[in-house]
């Protein structure tokens, strides 16, 4: 099981410097702001984002309004990652959580979707 998670404005993801993170990625990676972050980290989202929702807390929100509780998570969990993606670690958590945090900070006004 596993999270997408998107960063939209005008009907589809912006578009965000190239990247491969996540559970599944194209080959040569991809420039959209979409990425598949594993079911494993989301104690540490039900705990730092939010105890209901965990991660798809997001969804729906305007980016602005999510930058400073992404912070805290990613200051809290810090972004140093195990050599396995799929290790249940406060740092692969955190990780995944920075590439948000940064696509947020760049599209403030976008939304989120988490499906």
């Amino acid at each position: 099981m596993s999270y997408w998670v998107y960063l939209e404005k005008g009907g589809g993801p912006v578009n965000v410097p190239t990247h491969t993170e996540g559970g599944t990625y194209a080959v040569g990676g991809i420039n959209k702001a979409e990425i598949n972050i594993t079911w494993n980290y989301s104690k540490y989202y039900y705990r730092h984002l939010d105890e209901e929702d965990g991660i798809r807390w997001l969804h729906g929100k305007v980016a602005r309004d999510t930058i400073e509780r992404l912070a805290l998570a990613v200051l809290i969990l810090g972004t140093e990652r195990d050599d396995d993606y799929w290790a249940s670690t406060p740092g692969n958590a955190g990780y995944a959580l920075s590439i948000l945090l940064g696509w947020a900070r760049e599209y403030p006004d976008a939304e989120w979707r988490v499906s």
